[in-house]
C-alpha cells in the first residue's frame, strides 16, 4: 500500500516527538477530574502559569465539586479575579459544579456528550477532559494546535477547529492521539511561536511547509 506524502509527514512528526519528547503532559496542575475541569475552564484565553498560581487557594476553599456548588458567583470571583474574564468564569464554575452535583451525582462525567452539557464546557474543553483526565484518544484543538498544525502542513488551510480536529484524528495513530495534542501545544508554546517562530531551534523543519516556503523565498 502506497503511503501518501501527508501520512509520511505525520509519521515523521510522531517519530521525532516520540524520540525527543516521549513524555508530554498538560502543564496545568490538578489532582482529579474535578480540579482539571476547573483549571481548563479557567485557562481559556489565559496562561497555564497564571491558572496554576490561582488554583491552590481556590481548591483550598473548594476541595470538592460539592463545596463549589454550595458557593456563590461572588465568592468564586474573589478567588479568580486575577484570571481573564473572571465574571463569566465565576458564573460558569458555579453552574458547572451545580450541574455536576444535580445531574451527575457529584461525579464529573467521562463522556464527550455529557461533558458538553456543563456550563463553560465546549468541545475543546470536553476533549481535554477525555484526553487528559480519562486517558481516551481525543484531539482538543486550541489556538496552538490550530496554528501549528496548519503551519507545519499537517492540516492544509483548515478553516475551522472542527475541520482541524477531524484531519488530525484521521492521520495520527489512535494510541498517540492524546499525546500528539500535547506535542502540538508545547511545540507552539515554546518553539513555533505565533509571531516569530524559532525555526533555528526546531527539529522538524524538514517536514514544515512554513519553513520550506521561507527557504524558497530567500
Amino acid at each position: 500500500m502506497k503511503i501518501s506524502k501527508t501520512q509520511q509527514k505525520y509519521d515523521a512528526f510522531v517519530a521525532y516527538f516520540e524520540e525527543h519528547m516521549p513524555i508530554a503532559e498538560s502543564e496545568l496542575q490538578y489532582k482529579n477530574p474535578y480540579q482539571l475541569l476547573v483549571a481548563v475552564i479557567l485557562s481559556a484565553q489565559c496562561t497555564d502559569k497564571r491558572v496554576n498560581m490561582t488554583t491552590p487557594a481556590l481548591f483550598g476553599r473548594f476541595p470538592t465539586v460539592n463545596d463549589m456548588a454550595a458557593s456563590s458567583v461572588e465568592e468564586i470571583y474573589a478567588y479568580i479575579k486575577s484570571i481573564s474574564y473572571p465574571n463569566n468564569k465565576a458564573k460558569n464554575l458555579l453552574g458547572m459544579a451545580q450541574t455536576v452535583v444535580r445531574d451527575f451525582g457529584g461525579i464529573v462525567p467521562d463522556n464527550l456528550e455529557d461533558l458538553q452539557k456543563l456550563p463553560g464546557v465546549g468541545r475543546k474543553t470536553a476533549n481535554v477532559m477525555m484526553a487528559v483526565a480519562f486517558r481516551q484518544p481525543a484531539m482538543p484543538v486550541d489556538t496552538h494546535v490550530f496554528r501549528v498544525s496548519n503551519r507545519i502542513g499537517l492540516t492544509k488551510n483548515s478553516k475551522s477547529v472542527m475541520e482541524t480536529e477531524k484531519t488530525l484524528v484521521a492521520h495520527f495513530p489512535q494510541e498517540v492521539l492524546s499525546k500528539a495534542h500535547h506535542w502540538l501545544i508545547l511545540h507552539g508554546r515554546y518553539v513555533c511561536l505565533a509571531r516569530k517562530p524559532k525555526c533555528e531551534e526546531c527539529g522538524i523543519t524538514e517536514i514544515c511547509d512554513y519553513y520550506q516556503k521561507k527557504l524558497n523565498t530567500k
